[in-house]
């Protein structure tokens, strides 16, 4: 089971967060085919929403952040909400690119550092939140890093790790994340800053342990509130409904006189749902 654990450090003036995605990113692998430089890609980027969609005040906001770099994944779109409740896709599933020269998935490469990260959460309020921030080199935690710093003014250090084995399927995925509270001192954000620079090999480490072992290792014996993130779409044929109106009625009886009937794919969980004459002219009385 996935889990997000919460808590305090350094005199509490540190958040820490520790997420075990595994799970999640297997999902994703289920739902999409990814090649592993696409899981590791995808699956660090869930693993940092997850952490986004935890920071929302109610269970009802929505989080969506995409991901645009200039390489030949395309695209990242993921979404949460309040509860946790988290998915996402790329572009192009089936990208293979070689290893690194450190001999690891060439996440980098396969995202791109020309783009920008975009993130929209809707919390209730008349507008959106929307805050964005150009890449800095596509390996996912570095840019979320470099979001929070120029794009919320918040002091954050993440380290992200998504490790596939042999057979495709994720065997460890996770994250380690610390932001500084308003009232931090420097020295402390220093340190947990160098904690997280060493947690080089984290996918092994939640391979091999867990993220309670990770937090006791690193950070001590602390007490933790635990959240429990998965990959649950949330489509339905109701919510498509409103999105097909917004066509028109003409376009969609122009399709099904075509088609035979109006077909749409979820993205982010592949299930199609089916549109008959019978279903557009119901939506339009």
């Amino acid at each position: 089971m996935d889990k997000l654990l919460k808590t305090l450090i350094f005199d509490d003036q540190i958040s820490l967060s520790i997420l075990e995605t595994t799970d999640m990113v297997n999902k994703a692998i289920e739902y999409h085919s990814l090649s592993p430089v696409c899981a590791a890609a995808l699956g660090r980027t869930l693993t940092v929403c997850t952490f986004m969609s935890q920071g929302l005040k109610n269970q009802k906001d929505k989080l969506s952040v995409t991901v645009s770099g200039n390489g030949p994944i395309g695209k990242i779109t993921v979404c949460g909400n309040g509860d946790l409740q988290m998915r996402g896709y790329v572009d192009n599933p089936q990208v293979d690119l070689p290893l690194n020269s450190k001999g690891k998935l060439d996440v980098g490469g396969c995202v791109g550092k020309n783009g920008r990260i975009t993130v929209i959460k809707s919390m209730g309020l008349k507008d959106p939140y929307s805050g964005s921030c150009q890449l800095v080199s596509g390996e996912i935690a570095e840019d979320f890093t470099a979001y929070y710093a120029f794009s919320e003014q918040q002091p954050t250090a993440i380290a992200l790790g998504v490790k596939i084995g042999t057979d495709g399927k994720c065997v460890g995925a996770g994250g380690v994340i610390v932001q500084a509270l308003p009232f931090a001192q420097t020295e402390n954000l220093i340190k947990a800053e160098e904690i997280i620079k060493n947690l080089t090999n984290l996918s092994t480490l939640i391979e091999n342990g867990s993220a309670e072992e990770i937090l006791k290792t690193y950070f001590g014996d602390l007490k933790y509130t635990e959240y429990h993130p998965k990959y649950e779409c949330i489509c339905s044929k109701e919510y498509l409904e409103k999105i097909l109106i917004s066509l028109g009625k003409e376009e969609l009886c122009d399709i099904v006189q075509k088609e035979g009937s109006v077909k749409v794919t979820c993205e982010f969980c592949r299930k199609e749902y089916e549109f008959t004459q019978e279903d557009v002219d119901r939506l339009f009385n």
